[in-house]
């Protein structure tokens, strides 16, 4: 079942039309990473579904009562100031400690419950942001760049949670990344979006698309060959969850 429905969208800003034309849908439990130039109007299609940016043409269809929880690309907080992960998690969500935890146990980062948010490195953030978007259970979660600021270490490691969140919760991903030697290996499908879809499909299909390669260079291919290889053995790094 559609969770999203997205038909011939337009969105403006002033003069500037910055998507065009743009169909697409999201299904129960797939992970789909929309991947595209600087520009290319990915940050305005979430704004969009989320309600955020107003079309100009078009319509976006919601499941009836669909819950969605969003990663956005950056925060604007002041990490400086005395809070505890736990009392950051409170305030916007009607939750009790164990709802707090559980979240946080889901996002991979159960141990900084009560460590304090100016102590948190990028990658132990990144998962509190995680952690409040999924601790309403969400049918759908939205990432935003949401590894901007992180190395590929930690990108990686985040990337590979999202995944364990998936099977657990089997809510949909809609994430938008630039990483694409990890981004698309963990993806059922990837859109390529530049004002409008250019190209869509399984990883493979999009990453031998004419259009993909003369937009990202046509050795990304052999890049995703080989992150999907690796990608197919279950194991994890010491040293990346150390960068985590």
């Amino acid at each position: 079942m559609n969770l999203i429905s997205i038909e011939n969208i337009y969105v403006n800003y002033g003069e500037k039309t910055v998507l065009h034309g743009v169909d697409l849908s999201i299904d129960e439990g797939e992970i789909v990473t929309i991947v595209g130039p600087n520009g290319s109007g990915k940050t305005s299609l979430l704004r969009a579904i989320i309600g955020a940016t107003s079309l100009q043409k078009g319509k976006i269809t919601l499941k009836d009562n669909l819950k969605m929880g969003y990663v956005p690309q950056r925060l604007n907080f002041d990490s400086s100031l005395p809070m505890t992960v736990e009392r950051f998690m409170h305030l916007s969500n009607n939750i009790n400690k164990k709802e707090c935890f559980n979240a946080l146990e889901k996002a991979g980062a159960p141990n900084i419950f009560k460590s304090q948010i100016s102590q948190l490195s990028g990658g132990q953030f990144q998962r509190v942001l995680l952690a409040r978007a999924i601790i309403n259970k969400p049918d759908i979660l939205l990432l935003d760049e949401a590894t901007q600021g992180l190395d590929q270490p930690g990108s990686a490691l985040f990337y590979k949670q999202i995944e364990e969140v998936r099977r657990e919760t089997n809510c949909a991903v809609l994430m938008i990344s630039h990483d694409l030697h990890v981004v698309m290996s963990t993806s059922d499908r990837v859109i390529c979006l530049n004002g409008h879809v250019c190209c869509s499909g399984t990883p493979a299909n999009v990453a031998s698309d004419p259009e993909y390669k003369a937009m990202f260079g046509a050795g990304t291919e052999g890049t995703l060959a080989l992150y999907q290889h690796q990608h197919g053995h279950d194991h994890r790094d010491k040293e990346l969850e150390h960068n985590a």
